[in-house]
């Protein structure tokens, strides 16, 4: 299997080529050369596997450089019950991603949240980081990580990458801008390989100064930067898995179909369920649920992918959504123009000159309904009226971006009606953010008694304008073995 990249300018290369690339010389994302069809045989064959099984059987499809024993070896020290512990069932654990009922076949919870740092990014960044040392230790290389977060990213990166050898972690987040748990999970890690920096800016500066050093190819060669951001194509592919998973275990044969509804900041996860989709999976519909950064939103609804300003980008009650410029949104795009790249290119020269492009009058839009997306917004009032209506109606506490999703599921599908299930995936556990749950419910939720008093615990990050030049200065310096003084 080989890669390629979305604008075409790029060498195809083999699966652990890109894993420690990241972004493509040319600047666009890699995706394989095709999706591999799964038939329904093997489909079959597939149903009841556990989950590391499955993610064998599926990651074997794109990754062909790693031997069989050894990619099943790192899956498998992936994919435990001691990782991912924190069911709202322990006895689950081994499932590692239950399937909660809430509507008895109709509706369901896809518990996403419950590795070690309460977010579903865990799911991916476990096995990046197992890969990323595997790789590493075959070539005698090293590499430093460079990315941004809007509240789990980061954290799960760094849990992921801590205190392993060959790596180095750079990760950038908007001051002030993510809960008081999501920047303790980040900054209370005092690991020698661990270098937080929070800039005054937003999300889309951070992710924007990420792409910027990515491209300058002399400074990303000398100094060796890869990234874990949800443009490095190891995130999509591993989170994959859990759409199968949660199929068969939503389903009682594999003719039946079933919806998904997501929360959308940078288009990673559901990005995963439309390649799902694309390899054969029965989905009958991607439910897209944003915030108050709508952006998506309105693309799925006009066709114009208008991205905002910082100035323009709401601060909101669910910040890990807090997005307006979706890197893997061009994964989409290049699918939706039939593997154009010269058409992807020209969309995103608009993009990163500040300006919108708009299908609505092109061939590409009328194709958009063949991908089976829908969308909707949630705003705050919405996600404390759904967090309140789940404790109430379904005796559980969720999360505020998961009230999104499942706020947009409901509208979409007549309040759950729909004769396929539909599954709201489950993005973060409550704990993370006490202030809303606060807001909605009167009170804070629990959380696992080993992350108790996370808050008071030292916090170790540099704080810097949102300045690309000062951001490679310091990556140079602590590579180097001269960091700046933290704060």
């Amino acid at each position: 299997m080989r890669y390629f990249s979305t604008r075409g300018r790029a060498p195809a290369l083999p699966f652990c080529d890109i894993l420690l690339a990241g972004l493509a010389p040319d600047g666009g994302l890699y995706l394989p050369e095709s999706y591999p069809k799964v038939s329904p045989e093997e489909l079959a064959s597939w149903r009841g596997l556990p989950y590391a099984e499955l993610a064998f059987a599926i990651l074997s499809k794109y990754i062909d450089d790693i031997p069989p024993a050894d990619l099943k070896a790192l899956v498998d020290k992936t994919y435990t019950a001691e990782t991912y512990r924190f069911a709202r069932q322990p006895e689950r654990a081994q499932e590692i991603t239950p399937l909660v009922w809430l509507v008895p076949e109709k509706l369901g919870l896809l518990e996403l949240s419950n590795g070690p740092t309460l977010a579903f990014k865990d799911m991916a960044m476990q096995l990046l980081g197992n890969f990323f040392a595997y790789a590493l230790e075959k070539r005698n290389d090293s590499l430093n990580i460079l990315g941004a977060t809007s509240g789990d990213t980061g954290s799960a990166a760094e849990y992921a990458m801590r205190g392993k050898q060959r790596l180095s972690v750079f990760m950038l987040s908007p001051q002030g801008k993510m809960s008081d748990f999501q920047r303790a999970q980040m900054y209370s890690l005092q690991d020698a390989n661990i270098h937080n920096i929070a800039i005054n800016g937003m999300f889309d500066d951070a992710q924007d100064m990420v792409k910027a050093v990515s491209n300058d190819t002399a400074f990303k060669a000398r100094y060796k930067i890869g990234a874990v951001n949800s443009i490095n194509w190891a995130r999509v592919l591993a989170q994959i898995v859990y759409y199968f998973k949660a199929y068969f275990a939503a389903t009682r044969h594999d003719g039946q179909k079933v919806s998904f509804s997501v929360p959308v900041g940078n288009f990673g996860n559901i990005c995963a369920g439309h390649i799902a989709r694309q390899m054969g999976l029965p989905i009958r519909r991607l439910i897209l649920a944003t915030n108050e950064n709508d952006v998506l939103d309105e693309f799925f609804k006009t066709g114009c992918y208008r991205p905002r300003s910082a100035a323009e980008t709401f601060v909101t009650s669910s910040p890990s959504m807090d997005i307006s410029k979706a890197s893997n949104f061009e994964r989409f795009i290049f699918d939706l123009v039939g593997h154009n790249a010269e058409v992807v290119r020209d969309l995103w020269k608009q993009i990163e000159s500040g300006e919108a492009f708009d299908l609505s009058a092109s061939p590409y839009f009328a194709r958009l309904s063949d991908f089976a997306f829908v969308s909707g917004k949630s705003l705050h009032n919405d996600r404390i009226a759904t967090i309140k209506m789940a404790h109430e109606r379904y005796g559980i506490i969720i999360d505020p971006h998961t009230a999104d999703s499942l706020k947009v599921a409901l509208e979409v599908t007549e309040d759950g009606r729909d004769e396929e299930p539909v599954i709201v995936l489950e993005t973060a556990q409550a704990a993370k953010f006490s202030a809303t749950l606060e807001e909605a419910l009167g009170h804070s939720p629990s959380r696992p008694a080993e992350l108790a008093g996370l808050e008071a615990l030292p916090q170790k990050v540099t704080l810097m304008a949102a300045d690309i030049e000062a951001i490679k200065a310091f990556i140079a310096a602590a590579v180097d073995g001269s960091p700046p003084a933290q704060i």
